[in-house]
């Protein structure tokens, strides 16, 4: 028997989530089929509701709707209640359950794929939205020496920090936020762009000088090379886009689900060797 699931966002044309979906499932020999779904802005709930009344399984979340996801859902895990976000739920007998595998895909696609370790490091997270969110907990799980939050608007920068500084785990790692003028003073091994500036083809006010030698740059937008990715391979710096942590984050997923880890490299190299032949 067939079992079903569904990606859900607005806009969501573009997902490549039942791609990557299918290829694990092709691999590991289950049977699934995974579609898009568009749900109104207002209609999240309801567009729920009615896979749960079809029989699907679990849906994965994407824009604008992983806080009401994780609102929506009766119980929670860990790192979906760190993140405040949902990006997994589980349907079953009736309850929904959340999960938030975006930050453990981050940190794989770094850790194995891109062969960096946290542990020790300085990194900066640009942005202070839902995607700086579901993330953070999962960087300072690796226990970077220092880990700096900076965004246009402070506030919400400071609230990320004051969350993580909670939390007794992460006392190997200095936290703080900067503004973006005083960041010039500081460098950092790792710095993530989790805003969508890539969008708009709009430069981040952010110094060449933060990147220093080593440093990876890496951008959670994925499809084409983005400024920030352009300043910092002009400053020196490797770079990387999401397109890892897309698939890491789905193989996580996957597991959620299906209680198998897929191979990610595979389907990585796949959707790469895709968007060059565009």
């Amino acid at each position: 028997m067939t079992d079903k699931y569904a990606v859900i966002g607005n806009p969501i044309e573009h997902s490549k989530s039942p791609l990557i979906h299918q290829a694990f499932a092709q691999q590991t020999g289950k049977d699934i089929s995974y579609e898009r779904v568009l749900a109104p802005l207002d209609g999240f709930e309801v567009t729920i509701q009615t896979l749960v009344n079809h029989g699907f399984k679990g849906a994965n979340v994407t824009v604008p709707f992983k806080f009401e996801a994780y609102q929506l859902a009766s119980r929670h895990t860990q790192r979906s209640t760190d993140a405040r976000a949902a990006n997994t739920l589980i349907f079953n007998a009736g309850e929904i359950g959340a999960d938030n595998t975006d930050g453990a895909g981050l940190v794989r696609d770094i850790v194995q794929n891109l062969r960096l370790d946290i542990d020790g490091k300085r990194v900066l997270l640009i942005g202070a939205g839902g995607a700086a969110e579901g993330v953070a907990h999962p960087i300072a799980n690796e226990n970077p020496a220092q880990l700096v939050v900076t965004n246009r608007n402070l506030e919400k920068a400071v609230a990320i920090v004051k969350r993580l500084e909670l939390k007794t785990e992460y006392s190997r790692t200095l936290f703080a936020t900067f503004s973006f003028e005083d960041l010039r003073e500081h460098v950092f091994d790792l710095v993530i762009n989790a805003t969508s500036t890539g969008l708009s083809e709009a430069a981040l006010p952010i110094s060449s000088a933060i990147f220093v030698k080593g440093c990876l740059a890496y951008d959670m937008m994925y499809g084409r090379e983005t400024p920030f990715m352009a300043q910092a391979r002009t400053a020196g710096a490797k770079v990387a886009d999401g397109l890892g942590m897309l698939v890491e984050q789905a193989a996580e997923a996957f597991f959620v689900w299906h209680g198998i880890k897929p191979d990610t490299r595979y389907v990585i190299d796949m959707l790469r060797s895709q968007s060059l032949g565009q």
